[in-house]
């Protein structure tokens, strides 16, 4: 049987090819794993500052939110309380308005109730004087002498106050 050299077991060969597997995976290792290493570490530290960047800001905005709603139900209570108090106001101002306007009525009501007693007591007044006027001459021509006008018009007033007496 023939031997055939390329497939027989070197030992020796077998050891300095493992070394040098050995010397690159250690030249490999020191070159180029931790540069990667570090450059993956990097990587992710670089997304854990976004992911930690975007959970703040939505921290942010629901704390905004928030404040925005407190807010909101604020000025809805204190447009609330502008409208009742402008309300309330209005009323009050309307009440007042009516009363002056009531008794401003009430005080030309009784202004005309006095104008107006006070003009029938001219116009009994002149009444009187004509019926005294008239009756003084009437009496005169009837009588042919002249009556005094005092005792005329005490004539005159007995007989208005007994006929004011029958009605």
């Amino acid at each position: 049987m023939q031997t055939l050299g390329i497939i027989s077991v070197n030992l020796w060969s077998i050891l300095i090819s493992l070394c040098n597997l050995l010397l690159l995976f250690l030249i490999l290792k020191k070159f180029l794993y931790k540069p990667v290493k570090n450059l993956l570490a990097a990587r992710e530290a670089q997304v854990q500052a976004q992911y930690d960047a975007a959970a703040k800001a939505e921290a942010d905005a629901e704390a905004a939110r928030a404040e925005w709603e407190e807010k909101r139900q604020n000025a809805e209570a204190e447009a609330e309380t502008i409208v009742k108090t402008a309300t309330a106001n209005a009323e009050r101002r309307g009440n007042t308005i009516v009363a002056e306007a009531r008794e401003k009525a009430d005080r030309i009501v009784q202004q005309a109730q006095n104008e107006a007693v006070l003009e029938h007591k001219k116009a009994e007044a002149a009444i009187r004087q004509e019926i005294v006027d008239v009756s003084a001459v009437l009496a005169t021509k009837m009588l042919g002498r002249e009556v005094r006008a005092e005792d005329h018009r005490r004539m005159i007033d007995s007989f208005i106050k007994d006929m004011g007496d029958g009605e």
